[in-house]
């Protein structure tokens, strides 16, 4: 074979898909490339890998054309004509959103559906869409915001000092909470999840993790907030575990900040690469769990909603520490994840993007806006809706919509109005953006019971 130092890793580096590809162009090039450089021969294969077409009829190339274009058929995914079974709850929701899980729910891979009251379009699957499928995750049916969830601690501080030292509380917040891309604590924790292998094992996480490491404890933009409240327990619960009552509370909103969003463009371009789908349906490509790339993706998607857990850890502890009180109770939930679940007898990956999880006697925490009121909620394990329940009021307006609709001052009315101080916030997150917080709870009775309620009264968003 000669002296050509060639290894299957250094093609499979080009980009090669892991099959017998990568067997045929070794065998190809070290029987013809022996004594030539090594560089000389990559850089043949990588012409080979990105346009194998020109390569077909080549007598020395083309058996490995021929491997790399059959393997490309092989990979051509089709949508069936039929769609798997769904439910929609609510009736406030776009056309726009229901034919994006129309078209989700006609993958070979789907199984069941559902779209939440409070769903709108999103990029792939819609925001409130769940999606049921066998052996496989979608980047995309999870989110960009691996993990984004909520988190509610209830104090043993007297609701009334919210008024009574309401200056405190707003320098707590205005203090000890970060946002954005750019604001980020000067002391930062040794967090046990800092220590997990995980981190080592798949090159992108190593790469991220100095970021994960700065980003500990801080907030995203957009929609995300941190905020002090007036919760009410209306209905005893011994997970709880507190007499009906008024308490205050923190509630965050929030993610896996730079990690996730990065392991998410990241594996939603190989998942694209991988599985090559009908236009209408490209942002649905998946990974199967049976490949090294699909359980890369798994591992990372876990870590990732770890850490978004580890985050809302250290935004509660810090605000604790400042206004002092201990925590009575704590309730929280992802609501951009994938689950392993059991539905109808066998094994299934649901995906939840902005969607809770709701299953039998599951607490969880649906917000409404900053100045409407969030709801306390159990799980009812309802199997039309896989389980699940709406993640907040759902938009009833664009970003971009908002922009043209509302003011600074439109914003400042309805604060007034609801006697809530907000921190940072834009046009953007107007609470006139969002749907009607009781119609959407009304529209899920048969999904969760509410047990109590949380009042927003000192919100504190990105600028």
């Amino acid at each position: 074979m000669g002296n050509l130092k060639l290894k299957g890793k250094d093609i499979l580096k080009l980009g090669y898909p892991n099959n017998q590809s990568v067997n045929v162009a070794l065998e190809v090039m070290k029987r013809n490339f022996a004594t030539k450089n090594i560089h000389h021969v990559k850089s043949i294969l990588k012409d080979i890998l990105l346009n194998p077409e020109n390569f077909e009829k080549d007598l020395t190339f083309g058996q490995i054309a021929e491997s790399l274009l059959s393997s490309r058929k092989t990979e051509k995914r089709m949508l069936n004509s039929q769609r798997a079974s769904f439910q929609i709850f609510g009736n406030n929701i776009s056309e726009e959103a229901k034919n994006q899980l129309y078209t989700a729910l006609k993958l070979p891979i789907s199984t069941q559906g559902a779209l939440m009251p409070d769903a709108h379009s999103g990029y792939g699957l819609p925001i409130g869409g769940v999606l049921a499928v066998e052996n496989a995750v979608i980047p995309y049916g999870v989110g960009m915001d691996i993990g984004c969830r909520m988190s509610l601690s209830i104090l043993d501080i007297p609701v009334s000092y919210l008024d009574g030292a309401r200056d405190k509380y707003e320098k707590a917040l205005a203090e000890h909470t970060k946002f954005g891309m750019y604001e980020t604590h000067k002391s930062h924790v040794d967090h046990e999840i800092f220590e997990r292998d995980t981190f080592g094992m798949i090159p992108i996480l190593r790469r991220l993790k100095g970021k994960a490491i700065k980003q500990m404890g801080s907030s995203g933009g957009g929609n995300h907030f941190v905020e002090f409240g007036e919760v009410e327990i209306t209905e005893e619960e011994e997970q709880i575990g507190l007499p009906k009552g008024k308490y205050l509370g923190i509630l965050s909103h929030s993610g896996s900040r730079g990690l996730g969003a990065e392991i998410a463009q990241y594996y939603s371009r190989v998942a694209a690469d991988q599985c090559p789908l009908p236009k209408e349906a490209q942002q649905f490509a998946w990974l199967d769990l049976n490949t090294h790339l699909g359980l890369e993706y798994w591992t990372a998607m876990n870590l990732a909603g770890d850490y978004a857990s580890a985050c809302h850890d250290d935004i509660h502890r810090r605000l604790v520490k400042a206004v002092g009180g201990r925590v009575k109770a704590r309730i929280e939930n992802h609501h951009n994840f994938a689950w392993k679940e059991i539905h109808n007898g066998k094994e299934v990956i649901v995906h939840r993007k902005g969607a809770t999880p709701a299953n039998e006697n599951e607490l969880g925490m649906i917000p409404g806006s900053m100045t409407a009121k969030g709801f306390i909620v159990r799980g009812k394990g309802n199997p039309d809706a896989l389980n699940s329940a709406s993640h907040g009021a759902g938009r009833a307006h664009s970003r971009g919509e908002c922009r043209s609709l509302f003011t600074q001052n439109d914003i400042k009315k309805e604060l007034k109005l609801k006697k809530v101080t907000l921190i940072g916030g834009n046009t953007e997150e107007a609470p006139m953006a969002y749907k009607d917080i009781h119609e959407v709870m009304n529209a899920q009775s048969e999904l969760v019971d509410i047990l109590g309620t949380f009042q927003p009264r000192i919100v504190r968003m990105d600028k």
